[in-house]
């Protein structure tokens, strides 16, 4: 092996094959195996086999091209550097001839531009050499559960409306990054559906079925990030009774959002990119590493170039997590979705489906900026339907002039999104109401003012249930 260790390692290879990983349809699955070293083509191949799988090897990127027009395959696995060629060239010639393939490449130890380069011209993931025998059947069952994800999510697209050409664009990005490992990192300002956009991506992935776990980066104390993130032994500190698992733990073989991702303090930032890097973390008091298959979405309504030029976030974590940029658009640059995600929103709000906008109504509201986005028009929404008698009328809306916008768009100090502050206050006065009646909701509503249906409503937007309550009690 001319350039250096061979791809797979932790042998000895298992005695027969393991055919429960490969459990996508009754068909046996045919992977395309590329790279001009015949013993590193045999390693690979024999570890495929040993998973139930059919092989097809080619030794050069000319002759996976024409093994790739000639037939059909369910993965293609390329290493990075060959003769003729790059494996860069086969990931581009799938893409350039859409053919529904995904190419996982090979690439030397360390060198995450080449993973990086891979992954922005449309590979699905990537392996480092030497390549884990745990780490390839994690990534081929990731691919071989495409086809069924997707048939899965038929039509989740359609829960994020509109058909302005910016929320086109987005849908459609979304449906192409979903189809990789690539990391996605997701911008927009606060309230203009980021999360949704990664349970999108999420719904149509390979890991639809796995589980999603969203952080708030900015809302973990940063003495305890590395315990919250990685897990800790018991023992490890004060109060470690037992172990404990992490979020990239609980978000094994599938996927980790973390959102406010600029909030992050610089020392988590460098745990966090070796975690990524090497795919591996170390829980607090551990002392051997355990490996984690974790893809990543992140999200943020700063300017994350910038954070990175001001020196609060570190580059090299930057172009890690910026593999892929998905940008929402404001709810100011989609007007003309606004009716669409207006009627959505009441039908989904009113239970009866009696209310209905008038068409002045429909045209203040197309009229409006949205400082706070779509967060802010489902506000404006369940106020509505709290005053309305049948037909919402403009009144109803109760629209912020736009001066008066400008004096109230961030509370004194400036330190929180509007819309982030009023849902606290908003989630602070429900709690007050429930705990004075001792969870009786109906008394709560009146308290409050609004109908049962509309208080109802607003504990379901904040997740607040029986146990904040008494928590809080």
């Amino acid at each position: 092996m001319a350039r250096g260790a061979g791809p797979v390692s932790a042998s000895p290879w298992p005695r027969r094959p393991k055919n429960r990983e490969i459990s996508v349809g009754a068909a046996i699955q045919q992977v395309l195996i590329v790279d001009d070293e015949p013993d590193i083509l045999e390693l690979l191949e024999l570890a495929l086999l040993r998973m139930g799988l059919q092989v097809v090897r080619s030794d050069s990127v000319a002759g996976a091209v024409r093994q790739l027009d000639a037939q059909k395959f369910s993965l293609c696995l390329t290493d990075m550097r060959m003769q003729d060629g790059s494996g860069l060239d086969i990931v581009r010639h799938i893409t350039e001839q859409n053919l529904d393939v995904p190419v996982a490449v090979i690439t030397a130890h360390g060198n995450l531009e080449n993973a990086v380069a891979a992954l922005k011209a449309g590979a699905f993931d990537y392996l480092s050499k030497p390549v884990s025998l745990e780490q390839l059947r994690a990534l081929i069952n990731s691919a071989l559960r495409l086809p069924v994800c997707r048939s899965r999510s038929d039509g989740a697209a359609g829960e994020l409306l509109g058909d302005a050409p910016a929320m086109l664009q987005v849908r459609e990005l979304i449906a192409r990054v979903a189809r990789s490992q690539a990391p996605v990192q997701i911008s927009g300002e606060s309230g203009s559906g980021k999360e949704l956009a990664a349970r999108l991506i999420v719904a149509h992935s390979a890991r639809c079925a796995q589980p999603f776990v969203p952080v708030n980066c900015g809302a973990i104390p940063e003495h305890l990030m590395e315990s919250e993130f990685f897990g800790y032994r018991k023992g490890a500190f004060t109060g470690a009774d037992k172990d404990k698992e992490g979020l990239f733990q609980a978000a094994h073989q599938g996927t980790l959002f973390l959102d406010e991702v600029a909030e992050l303090p610089l020392p988590m930032q460098v745990k966090l990119l070796r975690a990524i890097q090497e795919k591996k973390v170390r829980r607090v008091g551990a002392s051997e590493e355990e490996a984690v298959d974790v893809r990543i979405l992140s999200a943020t309504h700063r300017d994350l170039a910038l954070c990175v030029q001001q020196g609060k976030f570190r580059q090299d974590l930057y172009y890690r997590l910026n593999v892929i940029p998905l940008h929402m658009p404001a709810l100011r640059e989609v007007r003309e979705d606004v009716p669409q995600l207006a009627r959505a929103l009441l039908a989904r709000i009113d239970g009866s489906g009696k209310l209905v906008f008038s068409d002045a109504a429909l045209q203040a509201l197309a009229g409006y900026d949205f400082p706070g986005n779509v967060r802010e028009l489902e506000n404006i929404i369940e106020r509505a339907v709290a005053l309305s008698d049948g037909v919402i009328q403009p009144a109803d809306l109760q629209l912020r002039p736009p001066a008066m916008m400008e004096e109230v768009a961030v509370p004194q100090g400036g330190k929180y999104p509007l819309t982030d502050y009023l849902d606290r206050v908003e989630r602070e006065a429900v709690l007050e109401a429930l705990r004075q009646t001792n969870f009786n909701r109906t008394a709560a509503a009146r308290i409050l003012g609004v109908t049962f249906r509309a208080l109802r409503y607003r504990m379901e937007r904040l997740a607040i249930t029986e146990r904040d309550v008494s928590n809080e009690t």
